[in-house]
């Protein structure tokens, strides 16, 4: 593990990166464009990003050594980190579930967090670090995962399988899955939890479900895409929905009602997002940049490099 500043120094506010292509984790200075912590020695691969403020922790998943449908040799673990010290403070064993990946805090504040390999969502206690409990996902292509807003359902979609699971949070049941017309890529949840945004893996488009129906009730053409998205994130307003497309290079802002589209070009690769007040800032894989988006002028305002590749950022 490499400190390249001192860990003691407490932050008012910061930024945490996974840098998955350089299995490190980065902390960094956004109005400097400058990498300030490297976190490293860390386990094939990092992957993901949960980060809680209120608790000054975020966790990150070790995936495996490969990726989505092929991950050979796949991770047991969840690294937690101190965003103050700037530290490896410890690490969830989450044996013998495997390739643990996307994490969201529930209502209970409970981490829930998917099992690809296992085809499970874990149930984990962060104030003793331990799973407590497994939810039956309903498949081993489970792979994103997300929280209603109002805290009944979880969603995970599952890739292939064209299909997204719907589990009762309280009840940690699987009620059932619902089909879609393509495999799927990315997921979001209305803020009035009514609408599933399922991202479609096979052509450039959202499928839009009908939460109480259980299937999907539209589809959506991401305009100004020749390649499908990827990642689906709502702004904390939820009147933003970004969508990043990895092969396509760019971004979508699209309105809450899904009327208008705005794409913007990016770095190489995006991945995932995060906001902060106007701006959006996105992860971009393919070249170790971080491109930052004027939310207001709907373009890109500046760019900064940082690690060899990060996929996921969050603030704190």
């Amino acid at each position: 593990m490499c400190n390249v500043k001192d860990n003691a120094a407490l932050t008012t506010q910061g930024c945490i990166a996974v840098d998955k292509f350089g299995c490190q984790i980065l902390f960094l200075n956004v109005e400097t464009g400058t990498v300030e912590t490297v976190l490293d020695g860390f386990a094939k691969t990092v992957h993901e990003l949960l980060v809680r403020p209120d608790a000054s922790r975020a966790y990150v998943p070790i995936f495996g050594d490969g990726i989505h449908g092929n991950n050979p040799n796949p991770g047991h673990q969840i690294v937690v980190i101190d965003v103050h010290t700037q530290s490896h403070v410890a690490d969830i064993d989450v044996s013998p579930l495997a390739a643990p990946h996307t994490m969201r805090i529930g209502p209970d504040g409970l981490i829930y967090a998917t099992c690809e390999d296992t085809g499970v969502v874990a149930v984990i206690d962060p104030d003793e670090n331990a799973v407590i409990g497994t939810i039956d996902a309903g498949s081993r292509n489970c792979h994103r995962l997300e929280i209603s807003p109002d805290g009944t359902r979880i969603y995970t979609e599952n890739e292939e399988d064209c299909s997204v699971s719907v589990i009762d949070l309280q009840a940690r049941k699987l009620l059932g899955r619902i089909k879609t017309p393509h495999a799927l890529a990315g997921l979001a949840v209305s803020a009035d939890s009514k609408t599933v945004i399922a991202v479609d893996d096979e052509a450039p488009g959202l499928f839009l479900i009908d939460a109480e129906l259980g299937e999907v009730s539209e589809a959506v053409l991401l305009k100004g895409l020749k390649n499908p998205a990827q990642v689906a994130r709502y702004s904390p307003d939820f009147n933003v929905l970004a969508v990043t497309s990895m092969a396509g290079d760019c971004v979508l802002l699209i309105d809450a009602d899904f009327g208008t589209q705005t794409a913007i070009p990016t770095g190489r690769q995006p991945m995932d997002m995060a906001f902060r007040g106007n701006e959006l800032f996105i992860a971009c894989q393919g070249d170790g940049t971080i491109q930052v988006i004027d939310l207001a002028r709907r373009q890109t305002s500046r760019k900064f490099r940082a690690g060899v590749g990060c996929e996921s950022l969050g603030f704190f």
